[in-house]
């Protein structure tokens, strides 16, 4: 990019000013990278810790002398682009990234692509744990995870959603003996979650495209039942297997980036569904 095309007035701003605050911010992010994080070599004679200016500077593809200036406080103008870059290259999380606009623009940051987020360390290490299924989702029933047990008796279903599946057949479903309870109970606790939920207009995106598309869908939705009981048991039936009954337990779980995920642990119900479900493991 131009000097010329980033550069307003050049005047240093007073130190109480946001432009202040983000040249502060900006340098306290820089110290606590290590070249090693950002994919760098470490190299010798680092005589202060973290990044240099420098390398921050190529990382977010802007010039030395421009990131220098918005350092030192400078009264400079900050695009759009510019300051997702600086996001990306100092690895900052939502929060910081949203900080990071307010100081520089005085507004939020528009809102990132939606992917299929994926999950905290420890919340991995904690599912696998779990020596039975365990399957970790959004509040929208987005499935973002699951553990080993989880993907070999159902296959995986990361990146679909548990509605989608059962109405409109995304994946092989469930095999449940009780089809329409589990499609009631669903449908009722997603009813509730939608109720509280503050990103209202995802929730609604899914119930229209099911409205619209699954006539089952569209008759549990104008019943108006809720279920927000985070406990239960089902019965499955897998082939070769025979029934199994699953005790079912709901946790909410807030990750490091203030994300609320729903993570759903499974275990037998009686040593006869123990025996069947270890059987079940060992087949696949």
């Amino acid at each position: 990019m131009t000097l010329s095309a980033s550069l307003g007035s050049v005047t240093a701003a007073s130190p109480s000013s946001p432009r202040s605050e983000l040249a502060h911010f900006l340098r306290t992010r820089r110290a606590r990278l290590r070249p090693s994080d950002v994919g760098l070599p470490e190299g010798a004679r680092r005589r202060t810790p973290g990044l240099r200016r420098e390398e921050v500077a190529q990382l977010a593809d802007v010039g030395a002398s421009w990131y220098t200036w918005l350092e030192q406080g400078r009264d400079i103008q900050v695009s759009e682009a510019v300051l997702e870059r600086l996001s990306s290259a100092l690895r900052l999380n939502a929060a910081e990234r949203s900080y990071l606009f307010e100081l520089a623009q005085g507004r939020s940051p528009r809102p990132v692509a939606a992917t299929p987020p994926i999950v905290s360390p420890l919340l991995a290490l904690t599912i696998e744990a779990h020596r039975h299924p365990a399957v970790v989702s959004t509040l929208r029933w987005d499935v973002v995870a699951m553990n080993g047990p989880a993907l070999k008796l159902w296959g995986d279903q990361r990146g679909t959603n548990a509605l989608r599946n059962i109405f409109l057949g995304k994946v092989p479903p469930l095999a449940t003996v009780e089809r329409e309870a589990h499609a009631r109970n669903l449908v009722a606790r997603f009813r509730a979650e939608a109720a509280r939920a503050s990103a209202h207009e995802q929730f609604q995106e899914i119930v229209d495209e099911l409205s619209a598309r699954s006539p089952e869908f569209r008759r549990l939705w104008t019943q108006h039942d809720l279920d927000a009981e985070p406990e239960g048991t089902k019965i499955v039936d897998l082939p070769g297997t025979g029934r199994i009954e699953l005790a079912h337990m709901a946790l909410m779980h807030i990750e490091p980036d203030a994300r609320t995920l729903r993570v759903l642990f499974y275990s037998p119900v009686g040593p006869e569904s123990a025996q069947r479900m270890a059987r079940a493991l060992a087949e696949r």
